[in-house]
């Protein structure tokens, strides 16, 4: 660990941060019965809707075959409806799960915001939103290097 270069440092306090984050994100929703992948799926449909299955893939950290097994179970709980409008199938909420992020929502950004507000100056959470916003732009045109 020696030679590690700042730039892997952070990319692996990254990483540790976002798997502890998620780690008690879904202790958190728990009390809405959600895990973080559900809520985030959610919460992108309702921003959204209605869009299609693809469309919401490239929106979330699922991978398309989870986010098919997800779709069939939010389906099943009442949380969501798809409808076929020709050849496209559109998905959409339900009241019952407008309802469920009404209540979830607030808490749940309130909860996340805490890790920073609670340790960070106002001014600090503006840089590293800044600094963030930056590299994540970066590492969406960035291709792989060659092998």
């Amino acid at each position: 660990m020696r030679n590690n270069t700042v730039g892997s440092l952070i990319w692996l306090r990254l990483m540790r941060f976002t798997n502890q984050s998620n780690h008690l994100s879904n202790e958190f929703l728990k009390r809405f019965n959600l895990t973080t992948a559900q809520f985030d799926v959610l919460a992108q449909i309702q921003l959204y809707q209605p869009l299609t299955q693809s469309e919401l893939a490239e929106k979330v950290t699922v991978t398309q075959g989870g986010i098919s097994r997800m779709l069939v179970r939010l389906e099943k709980e009442g949380y969501i409806v798809r409808k076929q409008n020709w050849k496209t199938k559109t998905i959409s909420l339900t009241e019952k799960a407008d309802e469920i992020l009404e209540a979830a929502m607030p808490a749940q950004l309130a909860f996340q915001s805490s890790f920073f507000e609670d340790v960070l100056s106002k001014e600090e959470e503006k840089t590293l939103y800044k600094l963030m916003t930056r590299v994540h732009k970066y590492s969406q045109k960035r291709e792989l290097p060659p092998e």
